[in-house]
């Protein structure tokens, strides 16, 4: 691994291997850029119900586009149903809902039979579980399955970008902007109820790495703030407590929070389009093909499965208007898919390109001067931005549930930032599905900046970072592959196909910004919603 050069040389050694996966934990959930255990799809189907349905508008996927949209929809009085292939997770004070860093299982991933994290034994039975790892030649993705998408695995950063960097990551949008501050990012904010971390919780013993962070980053140069979060902090509050087991207060938040208190998109805007009583949720469904009929209808062929993956029915749907919404992969597999069989004629060349890591990279920071506490709280609570950065980025701070058995001092700093979009997906006939290509051009000279800034934070703290991900580069932040301007409109609608919508982040380019993608996926469909109900309502669905 070529680490960075030590702030401190006279650090001692420790268990990398250990670290690593600690430190990857800490950043964003699973173990980044390692294979999960033998991904399975399911076996195709035999003998199983084929069900014919009709439909005005189907949603597919329900993270941060397709809540939104499903909840405009609805609101507009549009019959509207959204497939979602994971299933529901319902939370509350002391559930074991989702696994924990000391009980790993099945529930962890998504239709395998073993951890992928370093020095985590474990194997089970493949269950639909939370986090799905897609690996390609060059980087692996992370990316949400689960009824309300990523937003229950993530640690709930709810950035929005400056104007500058917005403007950097999609031209395209770049007159929208004003727009989208005074309007849709503030609506999205509302939805999911967002705060920072109040002073007492911060002052808690389990913060004191948050601290340390706060106390170090001016000395590297990085103006320093508390992350907007959607956390109902009481929870947090009973933990300390002791009221509730933690996990706010552990970090272990990589699977989904136990406790509640987190206002993910299952629990705000899907549970609001439930609401409206126009829409429904269909979990469990996998859209495996998207066509066009010969009368220009949307068809998509689906299966419902059970949560070990068997395939209980099959369906076939025909829509009006099909809104995609599975998320950077998810979305721009299912186009790749249906330009290279010709399921869809007339697709745009620009299909399956301009795809980003949105500068994700995530480091260990060791051995540092001052004490980062065990066990760290989360989530992801504070961080910094550094000035008149030629490429604008981010760097945060993320406390880790699983720190080294040794005692050894770490915590974990993450980065991320506008990057060139150099990624390209490709369909492979033999397994029926897209495969991602990643040139590392696309964020070299990012991680440059981002590396450096890393070591001058050690330099200021003592201690080195090691950079997690630089034998295994991955990203929890997918984005593009169907981008705006070449594949879609400013409103997200396929060009030349009526009625077929893209709305996640498969239409950003590369990266939101010097953010993470949450609040700018969502409020970005805010903002096409409002144009496709008055231009197209009616007209096209």
């Amino acid at each position: 691994m070529n680490d960075p050069t030590p702030a401190n040389p006279a650090t001692p050694s420790i268990d990398r291997r250990r670290l690593l996966g600690a430190a990857a934990l800490g950043g964003l959930g699973l173990a980044a850029g390692l294979p999960a255990g033998r991904a399975r799809a399911a076996a195709p189907p035999s003998r199983v119900p084929v069900t014919e349905r009709r439909e005005r508008a189907v949603v597919v996927g329900s993270g941060f586009g397709g809540g939104v949209t499903a909840l405009r929809l609805g609101l507009a009085g549009v019959r509207t149903l959204v497939l979602e292939r994971g299933r529901r997770w319902e939370t509350g004070p002391n559930s074991d809902t989702f696994c924990r860093m000391a009980n790993i299982d099945g529930r962890s991933s998504w239709l395998t039979t073993e951890s992928g994290i370093p020095g985590v034994p474990g194997t089970w039975e493949p269950y639909t579980g939370v986090i799905e790892t897609v690996p390609g030649d060059g980087m692996t993705v992370q990316c949400g399955s689960a009824v309300g998408g990523g937003s229950l695995t993530y640690h709930g950063m709810t950035l929005q970008p400056s104007e500058e960097a917005f403007t950097a990551s999609m031209p395209l949008m770049a007159d929208a902007y004003t727009a989208l501050k005074w309007s849709s990012y503030p609506r999205v904010a509302r939805m999911l109820r967002i705060t920072t971390v109040p002073d007492d919780v911060l002052a808690a013993d389990p913060y004191r790495s948050s601290r340390l962070f706060l106390d170090t980053a001016p000395g590297a140069g990085l103006e320093t703030f508390r992350v907007p979060l959607p956390v109902d902090w009481r929870y947090a509050r009973g933990e300390l407590e002791g009221r509730y087991e933690p996990t706010y207060t552990t970090s272990d938040l990589t699977f989904g929070v136990n406790n509640g208190g987190k206002h993910s998109i299952d629990v705000t805007y899907l549970a609001a389009a439930e609401a409206t009583r126009r829409v429904e949720v269909a979990p469990l469904h996998v859209v495996r093909d998207l066509t066009m009929d010969g009368q220009k209808r949307w068809v998509l062929e689906v299966d419902r499965i059970d949560t070990g993956g068997a395939v209980q029915e099959q369906l076939r749907i025909t829509a009006d208007a099909v809104f995609l919404n599975a998320g950077s992969p998810g979305t721009t597999r299912l186009m790749v898919k249906a330009k290279a069989k010709g399921l869809v004629p007339d697709l745009p060349d620009a299909v399956g390109t301009r795809w980003g890591n949105n500068g994700d990279r995530i480091y260990a920071w060791v051995q540092m001067d001052g004490d980062p506490g065990r066990p760290q709280g989360g989530p992801a609570c504070v961080g910094g931005r550094a000035a008149g950065s030629p490429i604008p980025y981010t760097i945060i701070h993320a406390g880790s549930p699983m720190l080294p058995p040794d005692g050894s001092k770490m915590m974990t700093v993450v980065g991320f930032g506008v990057v060139k979009p150099t990624g390209t997906w490709a369909y492979d006939a033999a397994a029926d599905d897209a495969k991602l290509t990643w040139d590392p051009s696309g964020d070299a000279d990012l991680q440059a900046l981002i590396r450096e800034r890393m070591n001058e934070i050690a330099r200021a703290g003592g201690g080195m970072m090691i950079d997690t991900d630089a034998e295994h580069p991955s990203t929890w932040h997918a984005l593009g592959g169907v981008p705006m301007g070449d594949a879609v409109d400013r409103l997200g609608r396929v060009l030349g196909h009526r009625g077929l919508y893209v709305l996640d982040g498969a239409r950003i380019p590369g990266s939101t910004g010097d953010c993470n993608p949450s609040m700018t996926i969502a409020a970005l469909a805010e903002h096409s919603m409002d144009g496709i109900l008055r231009q197209d309502l009616g007209r096209a669905f």
